[in-house]
């Protein structure tokens, strides 16, 4: 486990220059510690050795998209898992690999990837409640549900953004634009694993809620939440030293939060549990 951490680590130093779907794939090490990375990632570079045979050399941007769409919904069988989408292994690459089911953000890795590899430079959105994908063409942005590749409309795309505003009002009326900004690696990372971070919490699994909690902190050093619910995690596992540090760490920088004193007053009690291991 500490090896795959140490390898996930050095994967995301750079915000500039983190594979994405190579560091996606490792997050599946966390279930299968011994995950073939290099066949999961063969695997998807044979399917764009395919798929480049059949691409002419002039080929334009939007017809190439279409024998893409076809090839990965159509001819490969990716998918929305519609019948089990709130299931762990739709955010593990290899199972969405095996199963050609996932979540939007999960297929969204894969197909950019394969997009990337045959000259498309399909970009990621944070789009909330479903992860979208953006082409950026001469008269302008085609906007695809990672789900089934088909192209949204602007009336589509604000009709989706409904649900979210009722439940987050916003302050002012922002543009639909606000929302389809290019979502960065480490952005894609993070929403992938705070995903597995609810399923691990609502069902609680406390092992694998802080296997995500230790990629959260990698990927996320300087917010003292995601170390305050990896302490959780470690004092739920009965790791009383582990938890103590976090929880201190939490508290030194943010001395006033909601939930400091509720912190403050579990101190004493891992104090005393560390004591007894030393």
């Amino acid at each position: 486990m500490i090896k795959s951490l140490d390898y996930f680590a050095s994967l995301v130093q750079q915000d500039n220059d983190i594979p994405l779907f190579e560091a996606a794939l490792t997050i599946a090490q966390d279930v299968e510690p011994r995950l073939d990375l290099t066949a999961c990632m063969v695997e998807l570079d044979k399917f764009a050795v395919r798929l480049k045979r059949r691409l002419p050399t002039d080929v334009a941007q939007i017809a190439k998209l279409r024998l893409l769409n076809n090839f990965f919904y159509q001819e490969l069988g990716f998918a929305g898992n519609v019948n089990d989408y709130y299931d762990p292994d739709n955010s593990y690459l290899h199972k969405v690999l095996s199963t050609r089911r996932g979540i939007p953000i999960s297929l969204a890795v894969i197909y950019m990837e394969l997009a990337q590899q045959v000259g498309l430079d399909i970009k990621g959105i944070s789009f909330p409640g479903h992860f979208l994908m953006k082409l950026t063409v001469q008269s302008g942005d085609i906007i695809l549900d990672p789900f089934n590749g088909a192209s949204l409309s602007r009336e589509e795309l604000e009709e989706r953004l409904e649900p979210y505003f009722r439940m987050h009002p916003p302050p002012n009326d922002p543009p639909l634009t606000s929302y389809l900004a290019d979502a960065t690696a480490r952005t894609i990372l993070v929403r992938m694993l705070r995903n597995l971070k609810t399923l691990y919490a609502e069902h609680p699994h406390w092992q694998k809620f802080l296997n995500v909690q230790q990629r959260l902190v990698i990927l996320l050093p300087d917010e003292a939440e995601e170390r305050r619910d990896r302490g959780l995690a470690y004092a739920h596992l009965d790791c009383p030293q582990a938890a103590l540090q976090d929880f201190e760490t939490y508290l030194s920088q943010c001395p006033h939060a909601s939930d400091a004193e509720l912190l403050r007053s579990r101190l004493p009690e891992l104090r005393a549990a560390t004591r007894k291991l030393n």
